[in-house]
């Protein structure tokens, strides 16, 4: 399966999301957004780290890229995607680890 079809993509971004509890409390959900924002700090880091490694294995290998690099650095985009919803509100479904890594 091809990881990069946009359609594909949408459907994991946009597609039906699992039903998510609504909080009561505004304060639970601001601790949510400040470890959402901690793992956004580490997701930035590890996407910087993967780049330069696919950069190097692009340069060695004559432009061949890694697939199981890219696949990852899908997975994470998504990851980052759906985080970013969260903290917006712009859903109200929280990102693994709370809900399946898709």
């Amino acid at each position: 399966m091809d990881r990069n079809d946009d359609e594909k993509l949408d459907g994991r971004l946009n597609g039906d999301q699992p039903d998510a509890e609504t909080e009561g409390s505004v304060w639970m959900r601001l601790l949510y957004v400040i470890l959402i924002a901690m793992m956004l700090y580490v997701a930035s880091t590890i996407l910087t780290f993967i780049t330069v490694i696919q950069f190097i294995i692009m340069a060695v290998n004559k432009g061949e890229k890694n697939a199981r690099l890219a696949d990852f650095g899908t997975d994470l985009g998504i990851w980052i995607a759906k985080a970013a919803r969260y903290q917006a509100a712009a859903s109200e479904v929280k990102p693994w680890p709370w809900t399946e890594l898709d």
